[in-house]
């Protein structure tokens, strides 16, 4: 008669939180997430980072109206789209996570919100909140939205990001639509990548777009690459502007940039001439 498989349990790594099933007398394992090896029962760090669905519960959440916000996430559902493969399905509003059907990749769907100095990687299709006092440092943060709050030092890849912050920005934003906020004040160190760029508030640095919006009172300091270009009455722009020089693909939105793209992009900033253009 064969011997019984030996027992597996959960695991967690501590590097991006992903749980995956090992043998219980293991000694080391590589996370099947993010790729670093640890060691799969040893004492968990204490961390700085604290998923909602793992913040402690309000005292009104035995209430009515948590009681139907519970009830509502579950009788929804999202569309999300794997990592890896791009292949979309449908899941449940309450997952946290979910396997892409096509490649096997583990889908994270839970939100996170950070309040305080942290440097871990993220990959989830469900939101970020950099709140005021969160210092953000990791080398790639890529989720669904992000709120950006306090000061982001490492990359960001969304498919909306809103600024809501008043510093520098050292970090690389990408995202198919970002929204400088009204009270953002903000200056971005490094070229930002969007598919349309509103401006609500003040921002300055360098930006690459399908398409710029700076609104009423927005005001918009920097070099600009577009396909179009829209500053209502009451909004500021000022410093070079290339029109219709854009050749990258969508895909490289996301922070995988061609260099001969990057080239021209930079040489028709050299031959713009540098003026302020404000809303008429």
């Amino acid at each position: 008669m064969a011997n019984p498989s030996p027992a597996k349990v959960s695991a967690e790594c501590p590097h991006c939180g992903f749980k995956q099933m090992e043998y219980a007398a293991a000694k080391s394992s590589m996370c099947r997430q993010c790729g670093r090896s640890f060691t799969p029962f040893a004492p968990k760090p204490i961390l700085k980072l604290r998923t909602t669905e793992e913040a402690p519960a309000p005292e009104t959440s035995s209430s009515i109206f948590g009681k139907l916000e519970d009830f509502w996430k579950r009788q929804t559902s999202s569309v999300v789209e794997c990592f890896e493969c791009k292949r979309k399905q449908q899941v449940s509003g309450a997952a946290t996570s979910t396997i892409c059907p096509s490649c096997s990749t583990h889908i994270d769907l839970r939100d996170y919100k950070i309040t305080s100095g942290f440097s871990r990687s993220i990959r989830t299709r469900g939101n970020v909140h950099l709140s005021g006092k969160g210092d953000l440092a990791s080398s790639s943060v890529e989720c669904q939205s992000a709120l950006i709050e306090g000061r982001l030092r490492g990359n960001l890849h969304s498919d909306t990001a809103t600024i809501n912050y008043s510093g520098k920005i050292p970090g690389r934003i990408s995202a198919r639509h970002i929204i400088v906020d009204r009270k953002a004040d903000v200056h971005c160190f490094r070229r930002v990548h969007a598919e349309h760029i509103e401006i609500k508030g003040r921002m300055s640095g360098e930006i690459i777009a399908q398409s710029v919006t700076v609104h009423r009172k927005g005001s918009l300091e920097g070099d600009v690459a577009a396909r179009s270009i829209s500053v209502e009455k009451g909004g500021m722009f000022s410093g070079q502007l290339a029109i219709g020089q854009i050749g990258f693909a969508q895909g490289e939105l996301l922070g995988k940039e061609k260099p001969t793209a990057l080239r021209s992009t930079e040489s028709s900033f050299q031959d713009a001439v540098a003026r302020p253009l404000p809303a008429t």
